[in-house]
């Protein structure tokens, strides 16, 4: 398959671009729902509980350990 050249790049530049873009706004949109009491109290029916809660001590010894 032929690539086309523009004149400041290559498409796979403007596709790359596009991907993280687009990961950016899955990640945006899921913070959006998870602040969001009612789908926490939902995910919590489901035996996920409070996400946050869990990863939250883990993340802390991380950057602890990392800043050593």
């Amino acid at each position: 398959m032929e690539m086309e050249q523009s004149g400041n790049g290559s498409t796979s530049d403007k596709d790359t671009l596009f991907m993280l873009s687009g990961l950016a706004l899955i990640v945006f949109g899921a913070g959006l729902i998870l602040s969001n009491p009612i789908s926490r109290r939902y995910l919590g029916q489901f035996g996920l509980g409070n996400l946050a809660q869990g990863a939250l001590p883990d993340l802390d010894r991380y950057l602890r350990l990392r800043s050593m």
